[in-house]
């Protein structure tokens, strides 16, 4: 009685690894093609993965409960630290890098998974302790993979289809697939660098579909038994994937980098037209979105500032007749867009925390919307934010007073911080730690 299929059997050598079944019959895959592009995925992913987890820190959750969005998080929380506001534009840098660098990477994460198919159908599964540590490896780097991509594309069109809140499910989700990716690289990394050794790439991207030819034979799994008559040669898998980055840098890149490159930012979330004057430019959640009703931000809303034992309550008229200052910020936000600078005027946060008694340091402030709806009615910021000469809660934007949608009466703008920190329609402010832990 046999145990395997004739093939099968004939490709199990002492210690080796089936090749690839019946059905997987591309010439083009082979443990170059895979090492390819597992080294620009290799190249790309930590660079992804560290500019999350700055992304992370800009939020401040280690001030909790507030800001803290992700409990439980112990040591994997170890490289927090305070996200300074200079230089301004360095969340729009970092962030900007964070999500237009793993949206390029989409098609090439795609291609690599289409390399390594046919090992998922290898016979035996496991073949020893090594071999199953692999698999997992494999398992943990491919869902994990894509699990991160896919909760961050969706995340960047605010299509929240996943269960649970995308904070604790994207920043867990991370260092399980990085932990993976690392185990994984710590296993292959002697294989792909003979792979990629094994054959020269300028020749290959020479070489017409006429001329292509599978790869030797050998115990990775990936070279197809009965490989079928090529119809795109690797040049033309490698141009494709390659077009594919391309294409999706040109249609989501302009929505971080601004001027006329936002025309062709497709994929930037919403597809909202922000309007033209002094007020259009990019939003996030207008007011009706929001919720916020007339009587929250008309004739009768009032900023309650507290701290230090003091509260003061100001009507508009009386914070305008505040000393105003005005700065050059941009608002750049988690799903990868950002404003140019607009021209900010209001009062420095540092002045308000002045009036309840800080005079010379200013502590950290609690900021509270009128929102009535929404996963940020209130955040905390941090002193070194408060202290900023550039931090406002801004009265007017471009000479004019803001408008609903971007705020109005009042909202934060702090440079160098994440945009859902700039908080609009504010009502109160609390200074000091008992005031925003109370």
């Amino acid at each position: 009685m046999r145990l395997l299929p004739p093939p099968l059997s004939r490709a199990l050598g002492p210690g080796s690894a089936p090749r690839t079944p019946g059905p997987w019959r591309s010439p083009l895959r082979g443990p170059w093609l895979t090492s390819v592009f597992g080294a620009v995925l290799l190249a790309g992913i930590p660079v992804v993965f560290v500019t999350g987890l700055l992304s992370y820190a800009a939020y401040n959750p280690d001030l909790a409960p507030v800001n803290d969005k992700t409990p439980d998080k112990g040591l994997l929380g170890f490289y927090l630290f305070s996200w300074p506001t200079d230089p301004y534009w360095l969340y729009r840098l970092t962030q900007g890098v964070h999500v237009t660098l793993g949206i390029v990477l989409v098609p090439v994460l795609l291609a690599k998974l289409w390399s390594v198919v046919p090992k998922l159908f290898t016979l035996p599964p496991v073949r020893s302790v090594g071999h199953a540590l692999d698999r997992l490896s494999l398992l943990l780097l491919v869902g994990g993979g894509l699990f991160e991509f896919l909760t961050g594309v969706l995340n960047v069109q605010i299509a929240y289809l996943f269960p649970g809140s995308f904070y604790p499910l994207h920043f867990y989700g991370a260092w399980v697939f990085f932990g993976a990716l690392l185990a994984h690289v710590g296993l292959r990394l002697p294989r792909t660098v003979r792979a990629l050794r094994g054959r020269d790439l300028w020749a290959e991207l020479r070489t017409p579909t006429s001329r292509t030819r599978p790869e030797p034979a050998d115990d990775s799994g990936l070279v197809a038994e009965r490989p079928a008559e090529p119809t795109v040669s690797r040049r033309g898998a490698l141009g494709t994937v390659g077009l594919g980055s391309l294409a999706l840098l040109v249609v989501t890149a302009g929505q971080s980098i601004g001027g006329p490159l936002r025309r062709t930012a497709l994929l930037a979330p919403h597809g909202r037209d922000p309007g033209s004057g002094l007020g259009g430019f990019q939003i996030n959640k207008t007011a009706a979105f929001a919720r916020i009703r007339p009587r929250d931000i008309g004739g009768d809303w009032r900023l309650t500032v507290r701290g230090g034992g003091h509260r003061r309550v100001l009507t508009l008229d009386e914070l305008l007749a505040l000393p105003q200052h005005r700065s050059a910020l941009p608002i750049a936000c988690v799903e990868g867009w950002s404003t140019d600078d607009q021209q900010w005027e209001g009062v420095r946060l540092a002045d308000l925390a002045a009036l309840v008694g800080f005079h010379t340091a200013p502590p950290g402030v609690f900021v509270e919307s009128v929102q009535a709806a929404g996963s940020f009615r209130s955040v905390v910021l941090r002193d070194n934010q408060v202290r900023d000469h550039r931090s406002l809660l801004a009265l007017r934007v471009n000479g004019a007073p803001l408008t609903e949608d971007h705020g109005r009466p009042a909202r934060v703008i702090v440079p160098g911080a994440p945009g859902v920190m700039n908080t609009k329609w504010v009502g109160r402010l609390g200074f000091g730690e008992a005031a925003w832990r109370a």
